[in-house]
């Protein structure tokens, strides 16, 4: 009889392993599909550039080989293949971003409004600040004013446009470098450029999400600048004998350092636009750590060059500050196997880093959007 009492609690143990298995599909997938996004827009510098830089200067080498190699198409991106925003939009199942300043874009499902060498700042800060500009006018607030230009294309008045952009990702950022490192051109001081400028460089960023936000904006990324002290460039630029400048990985500490000091008090103005608009989702775009993660894991992500050029000549970093020498430039050469480098040229991303440094920013920020 007391055997006869004891029942198999099948059903309850079928149930909690089909738990399990719900669980551990959804956490690895890792998809921003679940966020149902219907349109992207990004904005921001070379980083997430995918086309309008070419425009604006047809001399740029990014719409021809080598640059699009490994996609067998050159785009007009600063890489040999995809960058980041485009993994991020097929993840969420949207086609990739076109430039707006390319009258044949088809912007349905989203616009790239980046371009290459752009600065946080107007053009009218730097002089202030006493910094010759670069070559564009451009600067993260000319683009969201292109994007209020394209508002109406999108949506009829703003009730409409409230509505339609609950459904909307914009990413900003990365935004800040060539602000930074036109200072460092005119040998400011790290000091310096703490002081004065990144307080005006983080401001003018929060200036321009609140703006988004007034639109309509309800899901913002705003990503951080990355260890830019690695790059072939600045290695090149900053070379020195003394080992202490460098870290473990070979790159520059201090400019490292001043770049987290960037990254930090952009957190802090977050948080504060978090209190000040509670119903708006406003992450943070932690490419610093997700850079962190391949230098963390270099060889076993297959890398075997992370300070080197894979596209570009001189010196011990692949790069020489001659355009002439520069990717893209008749006689530079290309390294065999792209994969294997982190760096493509002076400072972007091959298409391989691109797509792990997407994934890290994939999997950190999916929680706090919230989708589920």
């Amino acid at each position: 009889m007391a055997y006869a009492k004891v029942q198999c609690p099948c059903f309850l143990i079928f149930s909690y392993l089909l738990l399990i298995l719900v669980h551990l599909n959804s956490s690895d997938a890792q998809d921003l599909k679940a966020c149902k996004f219907n349109t992207i827009y990004q904005f921001g510098d070379s980083i997430s550039e995918t086309g309008n830089a070419i425009i604006e200067f047809p001399i740029l080498p990014y719409g021809r080989f080598p640059y699009g190699m490994s996609v067998k198409e050159a785009t007009g991106r600063p890489s040999d293949g995809w960058l980041m925003i485009d993994y991020i939009a097929q993840s969420a199942g949207l086609p990739l971003l076109e430039p707006y300043e390319n009258p044949n874009s088809n912007f349905t499902q989203g616009v790239d409004f980046s371009v290459a060498g752009v600065t946080a700042v107007s053009v009218d800060t730097l002089i202030k600040w006493d910094i010759p500009p670069f070559v564009t006018n451009n600067s993260l607030m000319v683009q969201v004013d292109w994007f209020n230009k394209y508002l109406p294309t999108f949506c009829t008045n703003v009730a409409d446009c409230q509505e339609k952009l609950k459904s909307s990702l914009f990413m900003i950022g990365t935004i800040g470098f060539n602000d930074y490192n036109l200072a460092f051109g005119q040998n400011k001081t790290l000091e310096e450029i703490k002081n004065i400028m990144v307080p005006g460089v983080v401001q003018t960023i929060i200036d321009s999400v609140k703006k988004i936000i007034s639109f309509g904006a309800t899901q913002v990324v705003v990503t951080g600048t990355f260890q830019m002290g690695c790059t072939p460039g600045l290695l090149t630029m900053f070379s020195t004998n003394t080992s202490a400048a460098y870290d473990a990985h070979g790159c520059l500490k201090d400019y490292n350092d001043f770049f987290m000091y960037h990254n930090s008090h952009l957190q802090v103005a977050l948080e504060g636009l978090r209190k000040e608009y509670p119903n708006t989702h406003i992450i943070y775009g932690d490419i610093y750590n997700a850079l962190q993660s391949i230098l963390d894991n270099f060889s076993k992500l297959g890398f075997k060059s992370l300070t080197q050029a894979c596209c570009g000549i001189g010196g011990k970093y692949n790069y020489s500050h001659d355009r002439a020498q520069g990717c893209g430039q008749a006689g530079v050469p290309v390294c065999s196997n792209p994969a294997e480098y982190v760096f493509w040229d002076v400072a972007h991303f091959t298409h391989q880093a691109n797509k792990y440094l997407s994934e890290w920013l994939i999997k950190n920020m999916l929680p706090q959007l919230q989708c589920a």
